[in-house]
């Protein structure tokens, strides 16, 4: 009886050994297998205020020997991205080796934190009683609150440059802007309209909308002097207003309204511009511009000088066949205009708050040109028995002479 019961308490304590051995070793030989992938990794990523990111990349990574190049390298375990409330969840891991837990998002600095199931070793332990030393991996990890750090980077300048369109539509009127354009630079208003559709200019330098002649206003208000009196380098923009509102002037007729708005400068800061140009005839154009800005204060200047050197040629061969007899007569036409004309303007702006300006303007033009005609006119009959010959010639010389003077205060 008595070793009938030493067998049973023997069989009893083996048993109790086995259930106490961790999962995956099995004794014989001394020998312990790999133990399986169980192990279990959970965290949650927030940010330094404790809110949670979501859609964070969140990689566990192991070290392992690449067969080919016989070196060590990470190859990747198992990689997600996080829920919404920035939750992370791996499963079925191993247990042995140490792991890598990769993190990265925009706009955050990338995290790399090591994770390992082993117990830590410690020095002291050889000291440690046998009952207090850490004998079991510890399968699941709860890596708890993990926080990134925001990844604030100071970029470059950036500077973004516009190209103000061609044409723009603006209630009633199209704003055709002609500040670049280089086919009137040095010429007059009348090389600028040329360009301007719905904007007709003859030979003999009239301008008609809709077959009359518009009512032309400088920055919106009426002038006296003439497109022609206006360089086309103090120009910025012309607006053809083909149907007028009630608080336009009428007087225009039904042909609309050329409002020809001069360039003014507000940078801020020390402003200008020199150009100068010359012809195929040697005339020559020039001008400057000037403008200061310091806080509320605008000035703006501004000076063109235009020369003149035209020449206009004709022929005209005419029959008057209810003479008797008949006659014929050739008309030769030269006609040379020389001249040249200064235009100057002075601004101030005082910028009274964002929406409301106090300005005063005043243009001051002055010109001169000298025209001189001549023509040669010859007669002659188309019969020999009464032949009559006769040859005139006229010259006709002027001066034109004009001065311009306007100013203008605006609120």
């Amino acid at each position: 009886m008595k070793k009938f019961l030493l067998l049973i308490a023997v069989f009893i304590f083996t048993t109790g050994l086995f259930a106490q051995m961790p999962p995956g070793a099995m004794p014989g030989n001394g020998a312990m297998q790999a133990p399986g992938n169980i192990g279990h990794v959970y965290g949650k990523i927030t940010d330094a205020d404790g809110k949670p990111i979501g859609d964070a990349s969140v990689m566990l990574m192991q070290t392992k020997m690449d067969t080919t190049t016989k070196k060590m390298k990470q190859v990747l375990v198992k990689g997600m991205i996080t829920k919404s409330n920035g939750d992370f969840n791996f499963e079925e891991l191993p247990l042995m080796g140490k792991l890598v837990l990769k993190i990265s998002t925009t706009g955050y600095k990338a995290m790399e934190q090591e994770v390992s199931f082993m117990p830590k070793r410690d020095p002291a332990a050889a000291t440690t009683p046998p009952a207090q030393r850490p004998s079991m991996p510890s399968f699941d990890k709860d890596l708890g609150n993990i926080k990134l750090t925001p990844d604030a980077k100071q970029l470059q300048d950036v500077v973004v440059t516009a190209v103000s369109p061609s044409v723009r539509l603006s209630g009633d009127k199209k704003i055709f802007n002609v500040e670049k354009n280089i086919m009137s630079a040095g010429g007059t208003g009348l090389d600028v309209l040329r360009n301007v559709p719905s904007v007709n200019v003859d030979i003999d330098g009239n301008v008609t909308m809709r077959n009359s002649a518009p009512q032309l206003l400088i920055d919106g208000r009426p002038t006296t002097l003439t497109i022609d009196q206006v360089p086309a380098d103090a120009i910025e923009s012309v607006e053809v207003i083909t149907n007028p509102s009630a608080k336009y002037d009428a007087s225009g007729g039904g042909a609309g309204i050329l409002n020809i708005v001069l360039k003014k400068n507000k940078k801020t800061g020390y402003n200008g511009n020199l150009r100068a140009g010359v012809d195929k005839r040697g005339a020559i154009n020039s001008g400057v511009d000037f403008n200061l800005r310091q806080n509320k204060i605008n000035i703006t200047a501004g000076l063109n000088y235009n020369q003149n050197k035209s020449r206009t040629t004709g022929t005209t061969d005419r029959i008057n066949l209810l003479d008797v007899p008949q006659t014929s007569v050739l008309q030769n036409n030269y006609n040379r205009t020389q001249g040249s004309f200064l235009f100057g303007k002075l601004g101030l702006d005082y910028f009274i708050t964002n929406r409301t300006t106090l300005s005063i303007s005043a243009i001051k033009f002055h010109g001169e040109f000298n025209p001189t005609d001549n023509i040669d006119i010859s007669t002659d009959s188309l019969y020999n028995n009464a032949k009559i010959t006769s040859l005139s010639q006229r010259n006709t010389t002027g001066t034109r002479q004009f001065d311009r003077l306007g100013t203008v205060l605006g609120f």
